[in-house]
């Protein structure tokens, strides 16, 4: 009797009634609940219904139709399998270099933290929803852009310097729409004004008495 042959072909039947990890095209995703679940579309022709899809703690996407995966069936029962990695060739972002890293989407934005301890972001739009926001930059920091705008206050502690001009308009409720404290260094070209006042009092309305009578008003040169 050929014991070892007998307990091989035992031991190889037991093992044909576990499924082992198999590849699957997903073909639906359901994100409600507290774990999502796809169905997917096994290699071999088979249909796999409501699986559901673990991702690491902090970090959850929701992968596109059309994209690969790996079921790993708990117990070896494939109806208990578990999603346990997803890719899509068409959206992975196929120029990183070793040791780079991308957190990217099917639209094309992408977060990438690139060698050199840069980080590059590419989107349409970037919004930040916080309390507190604060950037350290210990060279310089630049912003290339056609607008800037706050909707609010804006405090500058250093120097405020500029090359295109400045305008500025309304009072905030204050009565006045600029206020210095301090001295104010003019250098070169002129002051226009419809109306200057001086510790109260109009220049340009400002009438001094003279040996021949007021001086009148100030007149335009």
């Amino acid at each position: 009797m050929d014991v070892t042959g007998i307990i091989n072909r035992r031991i190889a039947t037991a093992l044909a009634s576990i499924r082992r990890p198999l590849r699957a095209v997903i073909s639906r995703i359901t994100t409600e609940g507290g774990v999502m679940t796809a169905q997917l579309d096994g290699l071999q022709g088979e249909t796999l219904q409501a699986l559901e899809v673990f991702q690491h703690f902090g970090i959850t996407s929701v992968p596109p139709e059309g994209a690969m995966a790996i079921i790993l069936p708990v117990g070896g029962d494939t109806s208990h399998g578990v999603v346990v990695a997803t890719e899509h060739s068409e959206y992975r972002i196929q120029s990183l270099k070793p040791g780079e890293v991308s957190i990217y989407n099917s639209d094309g934005a992408s977060i990438t933290l690139k060698n050199g301890k840069a980080i590059h972001m590419a989107c349409d739009a970037f919004t930040a929803d916080c309390k507190t926001w604060k950037v350290t930059a210990s060279e310089s920091a630049e912003y290339d852009t056609p607008d800037f705008s706050t909707s609010q206050n804006a405090t500058v502690k250093g120097l405020l310097t500029g090359s295109g001009g400045m305008s500025i308009s309304g009072d905030n409720g204050s009565g006045a729409t600029a206020s210095f404290a301090g001295s104010i260094s003019h250098t070169s070209g002129s002051i226009s004004s419809l109306s200057i006042k001086i510790n109260g009092v109009e220049v340009d309305k400002h009438i001094h008495p003279t040996p021949d009578g007021d001086s009148g008003p100030m007149q335009a040169g």
